[in-house]
């Protein structure tokens, strides 16, 4: 099995990281327009390969070539989000540079599956589906992995309890208008409704729709040790044909009432891509919160659409 991550900033590189110390690919090719940060990395990591103890061999540059033959292809590229910026105001510059790198991943690997990291999420993940060609579940984007794993760890905080325990699910776009589901979350096997109150639950739900703005807040970019870990986590379910349930964004054809956008929901991924879209039972205040998620999304979507083709 062979991977390739677009982009070797702190996202790209991570996710290399990760899915190297998992041990489950024989390759991994890293790429970015700066030839010399990608091959620097990509040393750097196999000089780690004798301490982490694997065997995954890592190469780095800015030529598509040794990306040929990739079974999972993970987008990073794009520029990070600044201070003052939301994840739409990059729509116009990422646009560009999503659907550029999805054409010279495809024309090397036409049988790969795509999972998009770059920002704004759903949106950059709709590019790559059109610039792809490829069928719908084989393109999805790495957003509520992330969403979950900042909410789980927000709960951690709070309660004091292990990570291992707590069950969680997010969906809707990523970002402000995410659809938090705390009827589904569980400690143990404990309602979290039963162990937090109601005023404190929302605090914390608001705390993980803007946690990647206060990451940005804290540092000046956007995080990249999650989002990494989480789209590796991702790429780990397919290559090893776990069926693991998790939240993606994936395409919609009616589920929960949306059709034609990607958004945030839980499905099963393994071998090929998304082989179900799992739809929850969602009471009437949930299934209203993901209609206006995806009411967003589609708006984002429609501005990418007017572009200027130039700028598309």
């Amino acid at each position: 099995m062979k991977l390739t991550v677009v982009g070797a900033g702190n996202v790209g590189a991570t996710v290399a990281e990760c899915v190297a110390r998992m041990d489950i690919v024989q390759n991994i090719a890293l790429i970015d327009i700066n030839e010399g940060v990608a091959q620097g990395k990509a040393l750097d990591l196999m000089e780690a390969a004798p301490i982490h103890g694997f065997d995954t061999v890592i190469e780095g540059g800015a030529d598509y070539g040794i990306t040929e033959g990739s079974d999972v292809t993970v987008i990073t590229a794009g520029l990070p989000r600044k201070p003052g910026m939301s994840r739409d105001d990059l729509l116009k510059v990422n646009s560009d540079i999503v659907s550029s790198v999805t054409r010279q991943v495809v024309e090397k690997s036409p049988d790969t599956i795509l999972i998009v990291v770059s920002n704004p999420l759903d949106v950059m993940t709709y590019v790559a589906y059109m610039e792809s060609g490829f069928p719908s579940q084989r393109v999805m984007g790495m957003a509520g992995v992330l969403d979950t794993a900042r909410y789980r760890a927000f709960l951690k905080m709070e309660l004091g309890v292990s990570v291992r325990d707590i069950n969680a699910m997010l969906l809707g776009g990523h970002g402000d208008s995410m659809t938090p589901l705390p009827r589904f979350t569980t400690i143990g096997s404990q309602p979290v409704t039963d162990l937090i109150d109601e005023a404190r639950l929302d605090e914390i739900i608001e705390r993980t729709k803007k946690g990647g703005g206060e990451i940005v807040g804290l540092m000046g970019t956007s995080a990249w040790y999650a989002p990494g870990a989480g789209a590796a986590e991702m790429v780990e379910a397919v290559v090893k044909d776990s069926n693991r349930v998790l939240p993606a964004a994936a395409w919609v054809t009616g589920q929960y009432g949306l059709e034609d956008l990607f958004i945030g929901v839980p499905v099963k991924l393994g071998k090929g891509g998304i082989k179900e879209i799992v739809e929850l039972d969602l009471n009437e205040k949930e299934a209203s919160d993901m209609q206006a998620s995806g009411a967003h999304v589609r708006e984002v979507i429609e501005a990418y659409q007017n572009l200027p083709k130039d700028e598309a």
